[in-house]
This record gives C-alpha cells, sequence and structure tokens, in this order.
C-alpha cells in the first residue's frame, strides 16, 4: 500500500503475516496533511 506523507513524500507500507495493532504515537495523532 502506498500512502502520502503530508510533506508530498511518497511511502509504501509492506505487511508480512497478520495485521499489526495500532503503534505510538500513530495510534493517538490525528489525521493531518491532504490526500
Amino acid at each position: 500500500a502506498f500512502v502520502k506523507s503530508p510533506d508530498g513524500i511518497s511511502v509504501e507500507l509492506l505487511q508480512k503475516g497478520d495485521a499489526l495493532s495500532p503503534q505510538e504515537p500513530w495510534a493517538s495523532m490525528e489525521n493531518s496533511g491532504s490526500w
């Protein structure tokens, strides 16, 4: 999956195995940036 950070950098997330539960600090961060 590709995500785009607020500063315009595209990041590819590669996940192996089971989905992980949200990790800090992202679990408590507010959404920011534009899509």
